[in-house]
């Protein structure tokens, strides 16, 4: 649904003078006309050829720019050359880009070419290659310039771009080509019963097409026409027979198939560059009345490749039009072959119509004529700008550039319309969705009275809708202009959709303006109505804006009360005015971008801001006192600037745009549809911050992840948005339509439903458009709370209001917000009418957050005392909404057997299931009866609490049911106060005991009175003060003191703690074996003070000097041991670094780049790969995808143990070497410890604490530095990256690989103070071998 609109006008003129400075001086006629186009893409320029009645041929380049200045004083032309030949006309003139020439064929027959230098211009004189003797009658260059057809009038010719002669071949012949279809005669006229009259017309019929074909005007010349890829071209030519046929020819010249007979088939032909179609024309004008048989209409008919007939359009000819003067002169298709041009040749001056197709349907979108009665002299289309058209006059070359654009009106309604020559189609969205090419209204354009009008050209040049009330706008070519009201029907009435009428009409065309576009606003304001209309028009290289205000004294007057004119005069050409959704004056953009305001009463121009690039495709917005435009170019970027900001960028992408709601609304070549909120843009341009772009550093770039999105078709674009319906319209690429209701645009008018207090209006958009219900709430909550009154009276539905609470109670609301909603309507609810909203208060008890399954069974027999009738239907639908079982269970548990039955009757329970439970259970007394329904439903606390309120007679049930569940705090609290509480204390510390919680076991047992048991736990927990102090106080005999003291030193032995050997002193008397005790523990300090304090010096020499020896050997051989491990293991790791570093396949395992071909593997275990031998299976032949966690385990205790030789050896060894750190650490306090004993004990001790403290000292070194060696990285110099297959290959192979010592922390090792400086020789000592492993830090490569 989208219009040709013209964008750019560039007319060049061949000045006279020129011609005559050119031409040959022996002329007396220097008239030369334009006939011949050539383009040089590479060099930007266009060359024309004219030719004269002498056989003069000028050739002429000018600039393909459209910001040439267009003075009378400018020299568009720059001559570049002549070619001389009596009756030489142009067949062909073409650029060869790759030879660098331009090749000019004759009508004479010659084929000339000049050199062409880098400027553009020739490189020198014209050099003649050939010359076909019979003369040239048509000429085509294939696509890509390496072939060239021409026809004689006998002969087609294929030749290269070399001008070597690939084939010759009749142009007449009586073979159908190499495609000829089988013809087994079924279905064809002359198997099919006619009956004998009807045969013989059928015969009669054959026989004059020829005749008739004779009374047509045809000239006789063939024409050629190529395919776009290259690979066919087609020729028209009439044979001798007066019949036209189109004949398919392939690339090398061979005839491939001739089209079916076509009752007055003309010369012009072109086959769209796509390949799927071949144009041309059919004239059936009848002759006179007599002449019945033709039916009167001028066609554009369609061929296959295959030669048969694919459709037609008739063109639009004036009724009073005889066919005389009206004839079509050439068919040009565009490069995009989207656009039909078709030259039509009149009496009166020719004219270009450019005609388009969507849904099977074709529309005539534009239509321009030659200046004055002139005659086109060449029509084409440029070979890279699709869009733009090139025509040549007698004396001047116009390039008309258009663009498509969708003409969108008010958001209130919707309205879109397209244009269809003279009618204007027009489609309400928001009442009406009709699919093209059918619409809601057509608007017929053309006035009523034909003297109002007199140009041929009926279509309107331009059409614009205004963003309010409807009115629609156009302009023709000759500078007429129309505004009509539309007067859209919005309600439900039985009447016209529209009713258009027509307000204002006039005629602005004066000089030589080419008008290009018209916009129309609404000025209305109270009763009275006006309009502006802004025409743009260009004249003499600059635009010109006309402005006409226009008043009414009334809306329904069809006659203005007043009218006002301006003209104001741009500074640039081929600008752009700029639509406004809001009322502003006109805003005019030139063709850098740049936006300047024109106010037209004091005819000032003054410019406001600037797009980096011109966007064809612009409007503007006023958003908080802000104006915001925003473009959209022809690159794809899409643009917004406010006056004083730097430009938004939006996308880089986008397809097409709109503005509706709040958002800036744009589709993208990546498919989808976006929705930029615009306060958010907003903000950005008048922040000014944020990432720029490389290229231009002025220019802000949005993310895209801030906003919504949503997928669309491919190639989807937008054709207008209706707030009021929450529909975007998009249109696809074949033509039809799609209407979808965007999130953004459904929440933003349910938001404003929401603060209007319009529940009910919001509840049915939530619900129509799926979205969930607890935005209602979640908008605002307090509003939400205090209006819940209001929402039950306009909702009132009960369905509504049930699927309104099912969706808050599963919404991401906390569980107090939905508790608090529920219970507020269920209050309005139950004030309103408990007996319509049963439904509705049951659902909201059940949805709440926790569910309230008793509240809502409560409520059931209430009904059933109130309304009985009601609770049948109320039981099914609490069954409906909660699991039947779950019903059961809580009507059982609030023990009242007449609803357990009513549930389970209405949930079908089988009987058999539940009757003998309930029998049971109604013989049992109270108490009792509801402990057994506690737990057979689990509530185990409360089963203890009835079982308690049941009597003493169940105390001993009670003490079993409260350890068989663990139910020791809830029985505390029960008999709390009772003489049953210390049976409860025991039984818990028992089990306390049970579970090895020695201390908190003691303590029970204390409060129990059983101190008995309390020794025990104090004993087993180590708590040596607590145990003696309770049997002090419990008076236990001396000798059995003396076996717990010796019992709890022995465990304390056991635990390498010497903490409590003091009780076998204070509670055994035993000062030796206390301080055997403290001197296994290393506690040598503590030990001679016990031996100072019970004057026992004996113990020294005893106990104290031979047990430091025995300390000192014992750390010997950890040290030998730690010494040994610490050598071995960084052995085994040069070793494996070496190998990893020279034989890295032989490390990870090796691949057979044999088996890379082969498709079927074996099912017996591969050879682990550099892959595989990372992966948890090895074997192709694995049935699980998943770890059992018992599998997991198993990997890492096999991760764990190291097996040397395997890929996780090396991992092992380094969290052995970590592990030997914290070992050491742990051997440095024992030393610490020891040392000063073995200095002050004798000669010998010292001796000993010397060499011990040498050695630990070298291993202490040694450590270090093999701690830093193994986990220093090699320096490897950063080179630059290299983005490339194989780089980014090599990036996840490293990222796989891991190296061990990134997943094995490097340990620590502190700096503490161990060694004592008095044992510290005169020249102190260092090892013989510093720097054990330096190499490691070499060998890690």
């Amino acid at each position: 649904m989208r219009n040709l609109t013209l964008s750019t006008v560039q007319i060049f003129a061949l000045q006279a003078e020129d011609v005559i400075q050119f031409s040959s001086p022996t002329s007396d006629d220097a008239t030369a006309i334009l006939t011949a186009i050539a383009f040089d893409l590479d060099r930007q320029t266009t060359f024309v050829g004219t030719e004269s009645s002498q056989g003069v041929i000028l050739i002429w380049r000018t600039s393909e720019s459209d910001r040439v200045p267009q003075t009378s004083r400018h020299r568009p032309f720059v001559f570049c050359g002549s070619y001389t030949l009596p009756d030489a006309g142009i067949a062909s003139l073409r650029v060869l880009s790759e030879s660098n020439q331009l090749v000019l064929v004759t009508r004479a027959g010659d084929i000339v070419v000049w050199e062409l230098d880098e400027s553009g211009g020739f490189a020198g004189d014209a050099d003649v290659l050939g010359t076909v003797e019979s003369g040239i009658a048509a000429v085509a260059w294939s696509p890509d310039d390496s072939l060239m057809t021409l026809t004689t009038d006998t002969n087609v010719i294929l030749m290269t771009s070399t001008f070597d002669v690939l084939s010759e071949v009749p142009i007449e012949t009586n073979e159908f080509g190499e495609d000829a279809p089988i013809n087994v005669g079924w279905g064809s006229k002359e198997t099919q019963f006619h009956g004998s009259i009807s045969r013989a017309h059928l015969i009669a019929d054959k026989d004059q097409v020829d005749v008739e074909c004779e009374t047509l005007v045809d000239h006789g010349q063939p024409r050629i026409t190529w395919r776009g890829d290259g690979a066919y071209f087609a020729v028209s030519s009439r044979s001798s027979r007066t019949r036209r046929v189109i004949r398919v020819y392939s690339r090398e010249g061979r005839l491939q198939s001739t089209s079916q007979t076509v009752l007055g088939l003309e010369a012009s032909i072109a086959w769209r560059p796509n390949g799927s179609l071949i144009a041309s024309t059919q004239n059936e004008v009848r002759s006179g009345p007599q002449d019945a048989r033709k039916s009167g209409k001028y066609d554009v008919v369609f061929f296959e490749r295959n030669g048969l007939r694919h459709g037609e359009f008739s063109l639009r000819r004036p009724l009073e039009d005889d066919g005389s003067g009206y004839k079509v002169k050439d068919l040009v298709w565009s490069p995009d072959s989207a656009v039909l041009a078709v030259w039509i040749e009149r009496s009166d001056g020719d004219m270009v119509q450019l005609w388009t197709t969507g849904n099977y349907h074709w529309y005539l979108k534009q239509e321009f004529r030659a200046p004055g009665d002139s005659h086109f002299t060449n029509v084409t289309w440029h070979p890279e700008a699709s869009l733009r058209l090139l025509a040549t006059t007698t004396s001047q070359l116009m390039s008309r550039t258009f663009a498509w654009e969708t003409c969108a009106g008010a958001n209130a309604t919707g309205t879109v319309g397209v244009v269809d020559g003279d009618e204007v189609l027009l489609t309400p969205f928001r009442t009406q969705n009709v699919p093209p090419p059918l619409s809601s209204y057509q608007l017929k354009t053309s006035p009523a009275t034909p003297s109002i009008d007199t140009s041929p050209a009926k279509t309107p040049v331009h059409i614009a809708l205004s963003p309010f009330n409807d009115f629609l706008a156009s302009v023709w070519q000759n500078g007429r202009v129309s505004v009509w009201s539309l007067n859209t029907r919005i309600g439900p009435r039985k009447e016209k959709i529209m009713n258009p009428a027509l307000i204002w009409t006039a005629g602005v065309g004066d000089g030589e303006k080419v008008w290009r576009q018209v916009s129309v606003s609404d000025l209305t304001k109270g009763g009275k109505c006006a309009v502006r209309v802004a025409l743009l028009g260009s004249e003499r290289g600059s635009d010109h804006v006309e402005i006409h205000d226009v008043s009414f004294a009334d809306a329904s007057d069809d006659k203005p009360e007043s009218e006002e004119r301006s003209l104001v005069k741009m500074p640039g050409a081929n600008g752009r005015l700029i639509s406004s959704y809001v009322r502003l004056p006109p805003f005019w953009q030139d063709m850098n971008g740049e936006i300047s305001e024109v106010d037209y009463i004091q005819d000032i121009i003054s410019p406001l801001c600037t797009f980096p690039e011109h966007c064809f495709w612009a409007t503007c917005i006023v958003v908080d006192d802000t104006r915001l435009f925003v473009g959209h170019a022809h690159s794809g970027k899409l643009y917004c600037v406010a006056p004083g900001s730097r430009p938004v960028l939006l996308a880089n992408n986008a397809t097409s745009f709109a503005i509706a709601s709040g958002f800036v609304i744009f589709t993208t070549a990546a498919h989808d549809a976006q929705f930029v909120p615009v306060a958010t843009v907003v903000q950005h341009t008048n922040k000014g911050d944020g990432p720029s772009l490389a290229n231009g550093n002025s220019i802000t770039q949005l993310s895209s992840d801030a906003w919504e999105k949503r997928r669309v078709e491919r190639g989807s674009r937008i054709v207008t948005v209706v707030p009021s319906t929450m529909s975007l319209v998009l249109q696809m690429p074949r033509g039809n339509l799609e209407t979808i209701n965007p999130r953004p645009l459904v929440m933003e008018v349910v938001r404003a439903d929401l603060d209007s207090g319009w529940w009910r209006k919001a509840f049915v958009s939530c619900r129509k458009h799926r979205i969930d219900l607890s935005i209602i709430v979640q908008h605002n909550q307090d509003a939400f709370m205090a209006g819940v009154s209001e929402f039950v009276d306009q909702v009132q539905d009960v369905d509504f209001i049930n699927l309104f609470l099912t969706n808050v109670g599963r919404s991401q609301l906390t569980q107090k917000a939905i508790t608090n909603i529920c219970d507020a309507v269920r209050c309005q609810l139950e004030t309103k009418d408990i007996s319509k909203y049963v439904n509705s208060i049951l659902t909201a008890h059940v949805v709440k957050s926790p569910p309230d399954h008793e509240a809502a069974l409560s409520m059931l027999l209430q009904l059933r005392d109130m309304q009985p009738d009601l609770v049948e239907d109320a039981v099914k639908y609490v069954i409906f909404l909660v699991d039947a079982d779950r019903l059961f269970d809580t009507a059982l548990g609030m023990y009242d057997f007449s609803l357990v039955l009513m549930i389970a009757q209405h949930a079908q329970k089988d009987p058999r299931e539940y009757l003998p439970f309930l029998r049971e259970l109604r013989a049992l007394p109270q108490y009792y009866q509801r402990f057994k329904i506690d737990d057979h439903l689990r509530r185990y606390g409360k089963a203890l609490s009835n079982l308690n309120l049941a009597g003493l007679d169940y105390f001993q049930e009670a003490l079993e049911y409260l350890e068989r569940y663990q139910l020791y705090e809830e029985g505390l609290t029960i008999w709390r106060g009772t003489d049953k509480h210390q049976a409860i204390l025991t039984a818990y510390g028992s089990w306390l005991f049970d579970r090895r919680d020695h201390k908190q076991a003691a303590l029970a047992f204390v409060e129990a009175g059983d101190l008995r048991k309390a020794m025990i736990a104090h004993e087993r927990a180590l708590e040596w003060q607590e145990l003696f102090d309770i049997s002090t106080r419990e008076k236990v005999p001396e000798e059995e003191v003396k076996e717990i003291a010796y019992r709890i030193t022995g465990a304390f032995v056991k635990e390498a703690s010497p903490r409590g050997s003091t009780s076998l002193i204070d509670y055994a008397g035993d000062i030796r074996q206390a301080v055997i005790t403290l001197v296994q523990g290393n506690e040598l300090s503590e030990a001679r003070r016990i031996v100072s304090l019970h004057s026992t010096p004996e113990l020294l020499e005893d106990v104290l000097l031979p047990g430091a020896l025995e300390i000192l050997l014992q750390l010997e051989d950890d040290l030998a041991e730690m010494r040994d491990q610490l050598r071995k293991q960084m052995t085994r790791l040069q070793e494996l670094r070496i190998k990893k570093a020279e034989q890295p396949d032989a490390f990870y395992g090796t691949e057979d780049t044999n088996l890379h071909n082969v498709d079927v593997m074996t099912d017996v275990s591969m050879a682990p790969t550099a892959f595989t031998r990372y992966t948890a299976a090895l074997s192709i032949t694995s049935k699980t995808s998943k770890r059992s966690s018992k599998t997991k385990r198993k990997m890492e205790r096999k991760v764990g143990s190291g097996r040397k030789g395997t890929v996780d050896e090396e991992e092992y060894l380094l969290k052995s070497i970590s592990k030997l750190v914290a070992r050491w650490t742990v051997t440095q306090g024992e030393i610490r410890k020891l040392l000063p004993h073995l200095l002050q004990f004798s000669k010998g001790h010292r001796a000993e604490g010397v060499a011990l403290q040498q050695a630990y000292s070298a291993f202490d070194t040694e450590l270090r530095e093999a701690i830093e060696a193994v986990w220093k990285k090699p320096g490897v110099e950063q080179e630059e990256p290299v983005d490339s297959w194989a780089a980014r290959m090599q990036e996840k192979d490293r990222e796989r690989v891991t190296d061990p010592i990134e997943r094995v922390q490097k340990p620590e090792m502190a700096v503490v103070k161990w060694e004592l400086d008095l044992l510290r020789t005169k020249r102190g000592w260092s090892m013989e071998v510093p720097g054990m492993w330096p190499f490691l830090a070499s060998s890690y490569l």
